[in-house]
């Protein structure tokens, strides 16, 4: 088989592609340019997509023995993930630029380079595995390795994507172990750091990266009532379940701390409340995608007769952090206010501290069965009640 070997110039996606070299497939490197400013990406061990990185990935191929590219994604990436994140910000809501990134570029742009150019299928250094049923349908699975585990921001794949994905690492049982092998095969990423944060913004500021970017303007910060107790330079600088930073003139009646609960672009408002606030009983989004099957077609659900292309309710797990636990949850896709198809998810213990933008990915034991853009949710305490 002919394999694109995604390589980031980390230990993880050298050793993907060693291991596919072993299996006996003819693979080719490939590294992402992802920025024509050297400035603008960060720089150091620590960054992703970095100079340093690119020479660290041709390096590793060039001990594996196997061809080696730089694809310029720099547009594509500016226009999916960077300019699409300030967007959301601007929004008022909370975007994972990886989740994106995965979506748009390594699984979108670069499979579609790949199945052009006569590959057939790309690997990566994701901690993830996929499993195919008896009847040939693939299915993401979540990593031996559950510190490691990155099936999350692979949640967004789709069946088509999943049917040509390779993640050779999957079943590793520790990164030790990973970095070990890497050692053992002359790699000189072997101890080389893990990549953290974004990668687009150089000093971890993302405030301070917005603001550049999106014009502040003065507004009110209000109470669940809507009563103004404070005021703000500017809502894209706050996050849900923030506390500091707040700059409130009216203290709360209790005296407790106030943190932030909703970031309203339209009327230019960030709502605060008490902690409890935070704790969210429901959510849903209309931008929702199957990991493989659907829930109907995997048996897990039924179609609801009395609204066509929704399924009824089904148990599974949410998860909306990519390190956070996931929670006992039903979920259903129904029809939203607005006559739009939405995947609703109504948790068994309250999530806290979650904002529209972020990703909730549902999961059936290890399996990732699919995952929506959160559009709005509900908490768990009626604003009367606060």
């Amino acid at each position: 088989m002919k394999v694109l070997a995604a390589m980031s110039g980390g230990v993880d996606s050298a050793v993907a592609a060693a291991r596919a070299v072993d299996a006996g497939h003819d693979v080719v490197g490939v590294h992402l340019a992802l920025s024509r400013m050297p400035g603008t990406l960060r720089s150091g061990a620590r960054g992703c997509c970095t100079i340093e990185d690119s020479l660290d990935a041709r390096r590793a191929a060039e001990r594996l023995g196997i061809p080696f590219y730089v694809w310029d994604f720099s547009e594509r990436f500016r226009d999916d993930v960077i300019d699409d994140f300030i967007a959301e910000y601007a929004a008022g809501r909370t975007p994972n630029p990886c989740m994106r990134c995965n979506e748009r570029i390594k699984f979108a742009a670069v499979l579609e380079k790949a199945l052009a150019l006569g590959f057939d299928a790309v690997a990566t250094g994701h901690y993830a595995h996929i499993v195919t049923d008896d009847s040939g349908h693939r299915e993401l699975h979540r990593a031996s390795d559950e510190a490691k585990d990155q099936s999350y921001v692979l949640g967004v794949l789709t069946s088509e994507q999943l049917a040509h994905a390779m993640f050779p690492l999957g079943r590793t049982p520790n990164k030790a172990a990973v970095r070990a092998e890497a050692e053992e095969r002359g790699l000189t990423v072997a101890q080389k750091p893990d990549s953290h944060d974004i990668c687009f913004i150089p000093d971890g500021d993302t405030r301070g990266w917005l603001a550049d970017r999106i014009a502040p303007a003065e507004g009110a910060i209000v109470d669940r009532d809507g009563a103004q107790v404070g005021s703000h330079e500017g809502a894209t600088s706050f996050t849900v379940g923030q506390r500091r930073g707040l700059n409130l003139g009216v203290p709360a009646p209790d005296g407790r701390p106030r943190f932030v609960l909703e970031v309203r672009p339209s009327s230019n408002e960030v709502v605060v409340g008490p902690r409890e606030a935070l704790a969210v009983r429901e959510l849903a989004g209309a931008r929702f995608t199957w990991a493989g099957l659907d829930p109907v077609a995997s048996g897990i659900a039924v179609a609801d007769s009395t609204a066509p292309d929704a399924v009824a309710e089904f148990a599974c797990e949410v998860q909306v952090r990519a390190h956070a636990d996931p929670v006992p949850a039903r979920a259903r896709v129904v029809p939203s206010a607005e006559g739009v198809l939405e995947l609703a998810v109504t948790v068994e213990e309250p999530l806290h501290g979650v904002a529209p933008g972020q990703t909730a990915v549902l999961y059936v034991g290890t399996r990732v069965l699919g995952q929506c853009t959160i559009d709005r949710t509900v908490s768990a305490v009626p604003a009367t009640a606060s």
